[in-house]
Parts: C-alpha cells; sequence; structure tokens
C-alpha cells in the first residue's frame, strides 16, 4: 500500500476520496483547515489555511505515491500546492464548467475551453459569470506544466451522500413527501450525474494506477424526464404525483433553472444544456463505473434526513411557493 496525499478531505468528493484510499489499506494524510468536517476514520489531519502563504511548508521533503486536490476556485492555491508536495501521481479535479460552448451536445475533451483567469483571483466584471470555468482552466494548465504524470478530471454533476447543494437531494427530498410535485416540463433534456462514491472509487484506481491525461468525470447521458422518474420509483411516496410545468409558467412564476432560491434544481437554462450531455465514453472505458440512480437517490436521501427538513436550502421551491404555483396551473387549465 501507499502514502497518498487529498487536499481537503472534511467534505463530500475529498471526503470520499480519502475514505475508499484508507479502506484499500493506504496511509492518508488530509490537508484541510478542519472546520467542514472530519476526516475519515484511519485519515490523519494536517490543519491548514491555504489562504496563508507557507501553510503547506511542513509537507516539504515528505513524498507521497499520490496526491488529490480538490482546490474549486483558487489557483494560487493549486500553484502552493504544486510547489510544496512531491507526489509520484497528481490527480487535479477540474469541472465540465471549463468549456467555452455550454449549448452543444456531445462535445469531448477537446473542445474549445474558455480563456484561462490567470490571476486565480478577483475576475473583472466581465468575467464574473465564467470565473469558476477560468480559474479551473488556469489550475489545469498549472497542473500539467508542473507534473509530468498527472490526471485531470472535468466532473460532471457529482451527486449522493454529503451534497449540501441540493442541486440533486432536493428531488428525492421532495419526492419521499408526497402529493403533487411540480417538475419542470422538458422531460427529454439532457441530464448527466455521477454519484460521489463512484467518482471517489475511480479517482483512487486511477491514481493506484497511474492513469493520466484529461477525461470528462460523469456518468452516461440520459434525460431529465428519466432521472426524475428513477428518483420517484425509487424514493417516492404512495401518493406522489409529478406534475410537469411548462417552462415559460415557471418563467412567469419567477422559478429559476438550476440553483437559488425559487429554483427546480436539474433543469437547465436553454443555453446550457450542453454541459449534461458531454461523451463521457472515454472515461467509461478508463474505469468509471456508475450505479444505477435510484441508488444514489435512496442514499442522498439518507443524507438529506440527517440535514433536516427546517435549513435553509440553496435551490428548490419552498412547499409555499409550489402550492401557489399549482394553484396557478389549475386555474390556468380550468
Amino acid at each position: 500500500m501507499g502514502s497518498w496525499l487529498v487536499l481537503g478531505g472534511t467534505r463530500f468528493l475529498s471526503h470520499a476520496v480519502a475514505a475508499v484510499a484508507v479502506a484499500r489499506g493506504h496511509e492518508v494524510v488530509c490537508v484541510a483547515r478542519g472546520e467542514s468536517g472530519r476526516v475519515p476514520d484511519g485519515a490523519t489531519l494536517l490543519v491548514a489555511d491555504r489562504d496563508v502563504p507557507g501553510a503547506l511548508d511542513p509537507l516539504r521533503g515528505r513524498r507521497f505515491d499520490a496526491a488529490v486536490d480538490v482546490a474549486t476556485m483558487s489557483l494560487p492555491w493549486v500553484r502552493d500546492a504544486l510547489d510544496a508536495v512531491d507526489a509520484g501521481h497528481w490527480t487535479f479535479v477540474s469541472t465540465i464548467s471549463v468549456y467555452a460552448d455550454p449549448l452543444t451536445p456531445g462535445q469531448g475533451v477537446d473542445a474549445p475551453l474558455l480563456d484561462p483567469l490567470q490571476d486565480g483571483s478577483s475576475p473583472p466584471p466581465d468575467r464574473q459569470p465564467d470565473a469558476y470555468g477560468a480559474i479551473k482552466v488556469a489550475s489545469e494548465n498549472a497542473v500539467r506544466a508542473s507534473h509530468p504524470r498527472s490526471l485531470v478530471v472535468r466532473a460532471g454533476l457529482i451527486c449522493g451522500p454529503g451534497d449540501r447543494s441540493d442541486r440533486f437531494g432536493y428531488w428525492p427530498a421532495r419526492f419521499a413527501r408526497g402529493g403533487r410535485a411540480v417538475v419542470p416540463g422538458v422531460p427529454d433534456q439532457p441530464m448527466q450525474i455521477v454519484d460521489v462514491r463512484d467518482l471517489a472509487e475511480w479517482i483512487v484506481d486511477s491514481g493506484e494506477r497511474g492513469l493520466t491525461g484529461t477525461v470528462d468525470g460523469s456518468g452516461p447521458r440520459t434525460t431529465l424526464g428519466a432521472v426524475l422518474d428513477e428518483i420517484a420509483a425509487a424514493v417516492g411516496a404512495p401518493d406522489l404525483e409529478l406534475v410537469p410545468v411548462p417552462p415559460e409558467a415557471l418563467v412567469a412564476a419567477e422559478v429559476t433553472p438550476w440553483a437559488g432560491p425559487r429554483s427546480l434544481p436539474l433543469w437547465l437554462p436553454d443555453t446550457h444544456t450542453g454541459i449534461a450531455a458531454r461523451d463521457t465514453t472515454p472515461a467509461a472505458a478508463a474505469g468509471l463505473r456508475t450505479r444505477p440512480i435510484a441508488d444514489t437517490a435512496r442514499a442522498a436521501l439518507d443524507h438529506e434526513r440527517t440535514l433536516g427538513p427546517d435549513r435553509t436550502r440553496r435551490a428548490g421551491l419552498a412547499p409555499a411557493d409550489e402550492s401557489r404555483l399549482l394553484t396557478d396551473r389549475d386555474a390556468a387549465t380550468t
């Protein structure tokens, strides 16, 4: 077994990666502030704030067989880690938001990218909508330039236990309540997800095998309607009824796609449907195996129940907003 470094390790994907590495017998060191949760049992936490210069200096002089970095939106974090850490293999978790064309379906990793945001900090106003992807592009470039044996994983929508974004978990929680549930009236919209447990397993597999290159890390292409139907079948209450509402009616009711207050998660703007229709056959060929959506739905519902029903959500409709929307819809169709 080897020595692994996980830059993170206290929440969601990085925690799942550390847990898989520990379960396989690796010696795992996690670097985090330690404020978002605990590292998996069996891992060691090195408390460090990567915003502080020199925070990773305690790692200098130590050799790791593999390192995994999930830095979200900080090029300095990525550069500092590459400078301080000696690792035989490097995995950087990027995002499908790096692509310049979010509309066209079926694109692969050779598709055009956003221009890199080289300072990796405060973008000018005209770059802010793309800042996340542009900083990830710059971070990818830094990884490739600094590490000869690196894997860049452009992750899609990561779902499952530990997710606090509400982009997927809203639906199992809502369907489990039963009754009439508003869903986006776009059943044929492309959709593509990956369970956090599957992605973590594959990242550790890839590090152990020394896989290099760039891969879109997500599951097979399907449709929004199919995903919602599978979630409903897995966790829906007996009296659940899915009520499709056309996009124009949702917009008129000030319901937004994807995320934020008064939103419907997984519903994509017409300009961005391509982000859920990537060509992920190379990832599958490289060993990424994805479980049934029903399994992800059940695990996500268990996690939702640990969080509690009364928390402030980052995405989804409040019951009162959904009820008004259903009343308006019924009135318009009678």
